[in-house]
């Protein structure tokens, strides 16, 4: 039965469970989105391109969500949604067919939410919403190279997570992820809480994640619960033995317009395993507003501004600004068109992939489209235009 563009198949309607039994209802919605677009970046490892890229006003992907009434408020519920490369129909991630979630859990009206595998974290489930990543796409709206993670990037295996119900527009949660190791249970682990409350025309949250690195190999290891993206920003850093990052956001609504600020710190840790000495630490300072002029149309706006410590014998720190714009047509409730453009300007040094010794001229990542093809000179800029379609 289709019901707002989501397919919902209905397993069971009803059991009789003998004298005074409840009813249960059972069901399973296919959901997803679909999204192209065509780009121009001005340059890429020192050279412009044209291409195809999908995923940008919002990640191409589908998924299968359920929930099962087993009465007294009480319903059990999972979620398993896959990422994939419109373009070339390749997963995006070759070893996980289920790479974006995979979990399932208990949901209580009165009590909460609990539930087990792999997840988004509640650091950004709770402030990412707030955020330019969400209102103007991570591709091109992310702050650079989403260093502070408040785009898709990262997701944590083995997690469990209980959220609590909504008190007067307050809502909390907390996550642990076992590392899973023998011997020291520790290692890997992944720790994450967030806090948001919304009233009327107000949104506020703030949120904390740490993701210790399993450290049994070089880098960060695959064995650790959490994962993340690099970009010319961070890869001289990916080898610490703790990233952590803490964030804040608000924002305000006043008729069709919205605006809104964030603060990030993200540090990376080194460990006897990091090929790096001292603490990095990475601070953002963010703003961003949105106009709706007719049901149909809206545009956003966003500036960050991010600012790298004086570490590992770099005297001029990176710093990075970064402006982005979004215009979308909605077509329908489910289809629209849209365009993003984004400017990005580096400046000072940061540490290279080698690590300590290895102090190069900081390049700009636009938002997280760019994490693998930053520029070659100090500014980089990208502009697309595409299509999107939700189900």
């Amino acid at each position: 039965m289709m019901k707002h563009g989501k397919i919902k198949a209905f397993l069971i309607a009803g059991a009789a469970l003998g004298a005074g039994a409840a009813n249960a209802q059972s069901s399973v919605t296919l959901y997803g989105a679909v999204d192209d677009a065509f780009v121009y970046a001005n340059n890429q490892k020192g050279h412009s391109n044209f291409y195809l890229r999908q995923g940008n006003l919002y990640a191409s992907k589908w998924g299968l969500r359920g929930v099962e009434d087993i009465g007294g408020g009480t319903s059990v519920i999972f979620d398993l949604q896959n990422g994939f490369d419109l373009n070339s129909g390749a997963l995006s991630s070759s070893s996980q067919i289920f790479n974006r979630e995979a979990f399932v859990g208990l949901q209580n009206q009165q009590y909460g939410t609990f539930t087990m595998g792999r997840q988004y974290t509640p650091y950004y489930l709770f402030v990412g919403p707030l955020a330019s990543s969400t209102w103007l796409t991570g591709a091109t709206g992310a702050h650079p190279g989403d260093i502070d993670g408040l785009d898709t990037t990262i997701r944590i295996n083995n997690a469990l997570v209980y959220t609590t119900p909504t008190w007067n527009g307050l809502q909390a949660s907390g996550m642990y992820a076992l590392g899973g190791i023998a011997g020291s249970t520790g290692k890997g682990q992944t720790i994450s809480a967030g806090v948001k409350y919304a009233t009327g025309p107000i949104g506020l949250a703030a949120g904390y994640l740490r993701m210790d690195n399993a450290q049994q190999t070089t880098g960060f290891d695959p064995a650790s619960t959490g994962s993340f993206g690099t970009s010319s920003l961070n890869t001289g850093y990916a080898s610490a033995r703790t990233i952590q990052h803490i964030a804040a956001a608000a924002d305000y609504t006043i008729g069709n317009l919205m605006m809104g600020v964030t603060y990030t710190n993200v540090e990376y840790v080194s460990g006897s395993h990091s090929i790096f000495r001292d603490t990095a630490v990475f601070n953002t300072y963010a703003a961003l507003a949105t106009y709706r002029f007719t049901p149909a149309f809206d545009v956003a706006g966003a500036f960050s501004y991010t600012m790298a410590s004086k570490a590992n014998g770099i005297t001029s720190a990176a710093r990075y600004q970064q402006y982005s714009l979004k215009e979308a047509y909605h077509l329908s409730k489910r289809t629209s068109l849209y365009a993003l453009e984004a400017y990005q300007r580096a400046s000072g040094q940061t540490l290279g992939a080698k690590g300590a010794g290895n102090i190069i001229d900081a390049t700009p990542s636009v938002g997280d489209s760019q994490n693998a093809t930053p520029s070659s000179t100090n500014a980089q800029f990208v502009g697309m235009v595409g299509i999107a379609v939700l189900f």
